[in-house]
Formats: structure tokens, sequence, C-alpha cells
């Protein structure tokens, strides 16, 4: 008897270890995203041409940490509170602030040599765009954490999730490679980056795939896809990884217009 007690708690002490080990799994996840953006805004500042391309890269590293420690959370029962706010610290460096220094230093720092005076103000007015991504983005994440997805079903995101803004400034920097030097490519630069602000901080839903059952079999077709996806990604990172940035961004706003398209015919009166 004392043998099979003594068993008993030996098994008892294990399956704890085994549990704090698979709840410390997503934090050591969360961790890996933290650390990109960190490194991110370290090869930022270096502001070299390679430098500024392995900032992008870790942004988009971070993107995949951070898909990571929500799935794993999920699928090991092991979603905290603690969990929760930690990755949104997490995220507000690697997703807001270290895309914005990215931003800043990729598409308005090579103005700063310049004497003309369109150069000065647009070079002042990149602070300011790139604090509005920062805020929004901070905006974002505080929402989410109260408010979670836009449906019980959590299908959608409301506003554009911040890794994938994040991820839309890495995939442009990855794809065009050599730093803005023209006041006109750096106001558009600051459209696109304040468009980004905007959409995140706005109520347009984003399909979220967190409802695709990755545990289920898929068929061949979608098999073959991803492979050639993810081929594609190693082979033509800059071309593939840019357009699958920009069509999600632009995804929402398709289905916000045929959303309110279909909302105006269905509710327009019926004329004899």
């Amino acid at each position: 008897m004392e043998e099979a007690s003594g068993m008993t708690d030996v098994r008892k002490v294990e399956d704890q270890r085994l549990r704090r080990g698979v709840l410390l799994l997503p934090s050591i996840f969360t961790v890996a995203n933290l650390l990109c953006g960190y490194y991110a805004i370290l090869a930022t500042f270096r502001g070299g041409l390679a430098d500024l391309d392995n900032a992008a890269k870790a942004i988009g590293l971070a993107i995949l940490f951070d898909s990571l420690d929500g799935r794993i959370a999920r699928a090991t029962r092991t979603n905290t509170e603690f969990g929760k706010q930690f990755d949104s610290l997490a995220d507000v460096i690697s997703f807001g602030i270290a895309p914005a220094f990215l931003a800043f230093a990729w598409g308005v720092r090579g103005l700063l040599g310049s004497e003309s005076e369109a150069a000065r103000q647009v070079y002042q007015l990149g602070w300011l765009v790139t604090f509005g991504f920062v805020l929004c983005g901070a905006w974002r994440l505080a929402r989410f954490n109260l408010h979670g997805m836009s449906d019980q079903t959590s299908r959608y995101f409301v506003g554009l999730p911040t890794p994938a803004a994040a991820g839309m400034v890495a995939a442009a920097v990855h794809f065009f490679k050599s730093p803005i030097e023209q006041v006109p490519m750096a106001l558009l630069w600051l459209g696109l980056v304040t468009t980004l602000a905007v959409l995140m901080a706005s109520t347009i839903r984003y399909y979220s795939f967190k409802n695709i059952p990755w545990s289920r079999p898929f068929s061949s077709l979608v098999v073959v896809v991803i492979g050639l996806l993810l081929v594609g990604i190693v082979l033509y990172s800059e071309p593939v990884l840019l357009l699958m940035a920009s069509s999600y961004i632009l995804s929402g706003a398709a289905l916000e217009l045929v959303r309110n398209l279909r909302h105006r015919w269905v509710s327009r009166p019926v004329t004899r």
C-alpha cells in the first residue's frame, strides 16, 4: 500500500511539472515575439541597408511567433489573463513601436540631409504620423482585450490587426530595400502608414482564420496550395510577402464595401 501511495505521489508531481511546462509554452513564444521586436528596433537604429531589411524580417518572425503562442494556448487550453496581457504588451513593442521606428527610418530619415524646406516639413510630419501608428496600434490592442472578437464565432477581428499593419510596413521595406530620399515618395509612404493606423482604429472587420479546423485533414488541393505558398515565400519572399500583406489589408475594405452595398440593396424600398 505504501509503495502504491508513493507511486501515486510521484505521478502527481510529474503531472504538476508537465502542467507547468504546458502553461509556460505559450509564454515562450510570446518572449520570442518580444525578442524579435526588440531586435528590429536595434537593427533600425543601426540604419544600414541590410540592417533595415533584417528589421523587416524580424517583424515577420514576430508575426509568426505571435500566431503560434495563441494557437498553442488554445490547443492546450492554457489561456490565462496573465498570458493575454503579456501578449498584448509584447505586441505593442513588436507591432507598434518596432514598425513605427522602421517606417520612420526607411521612409523619412533620408530627407534629413536635404536643404529643402519641403523636406524638413515632411521630416517633421514623419515622426507625427509614425507616433499615430503606435497610438492606434495600442488603441487597437486595448479594445481587443476589452471586447475580443467581433462575434462569438471568432471569425472576424474588429479593425485591422496590429500584426497585419506591421507586416505591411515590413513587407514594403523588404521588397523595395533602398530607403526613400524624395519628398513625393515620402509623402506617399506616410499616406500608407496613416491609412494603416486608421484601419487599426476602425471598426472594419477582417477575417481571423481562427475558425479553420487545423487539426482536421485538408484536401490534397489545399495541401498543394499551402506547399506552393511556402515555396514562394522561401524563393521569392519579396513579392510574395508584399502581395500577401496587401491582399489581406484590401480584403477588409472590399468585404466592408460588399456588406454596405448588400445592406443598401436589402433595405431599399420596393417600388411598383
